[in-house]
């Protein structure tokens, strides 16, 4: 599941994370991450409008799009289905995973303990979403649940800031790191698209090697 998920992500180790209200802001939104040098982004299953703008941005061509905070079968299949490449949870769901294997897209469930990773290596899984990391420990916690579990792989998401993102980073077992700081709320409101270009390529350039 690594190898699928690293080439989902284009080879890039920074992943948007995108609560999108309306789908009339998915064009110039992607044109303003894959202006940053951003290569791919997830889209957040929080808004109405989640379906659509996953279509939209997927159709842009610049970026790989996935699907987040899927919960359920049928969400699952409708981000399947208006093309994301990939589907992250909050938790681990075996159902969920089991509709992302049969539809040949990498799954990346949310856990938060040594029991839930545990239950997704179990799984065949080997690539989970460390959430919500920085409320759980940041650094210390993916420290902590990497040693005794060597086979694993982590997307720390949740309450990061670009300051942590070279602590992140520097750890082997890191993939890439998921942030919702380069497109927030606020700036989607502004219609600051601007500035969003200005933190990815902030980001991008600090995640790189």
């Amino acid at each position: 599941m690594t190898a699928d998920l690293t080439a989902a992500l284009s080879g890039t180790r920074i992943l948007p994370v995108l609560t999108v209200p309306s789908a009339t802001m998915a064009a110039p939104l992607a044109d303003a991450l894959a202006d940053g040098g951003a290569r791919c982004a997830e889209v957040t299953f929080r808004t109405p409008d989640a379906e659509q703008v996953v279509k939209a941005m997927a159709a842009h061509g610049g970026l790989v799009v996935g699907a987040g905070t899927v919960l359920t079968i049928e969400q699952t299949e409708r981000a399947v289905g208006a093309g994301a490449r990939f589907v992250v949870s909050p938790g681990f769901d075996p159902e969920v995973m089991q509709k992302c294997r049969e539809l040949g897209v990498p799954v990346v469930p949310g856990i938060a303990t040594a029991t839930e990773l545990m239950r997704a290596l179990r799984a065949g899984l080997d690539t989970v979403k460390l959430f919500p990391a920085e409320p759980l420990g940041g650094t210390s916690m993916l420290r902590a649940l990497a040693a005794p579990f060597p086979r694993a792989r982590f997307v720390p998401t949740g309450g990061i800031r670009p300051a942590h993102l070279s602590g992140y980073l520097s750890h082997p077992a890191v993939v890439a790191v998921g942030g919702t700081w380069m497109a927030t709320a606020e700036h989607l409101e502004r219609g600051d698209y601007a500035e969003i270009r200005k933190l990815t390529a902030e980001a991008v350039e600090r995640s790189a090697p």
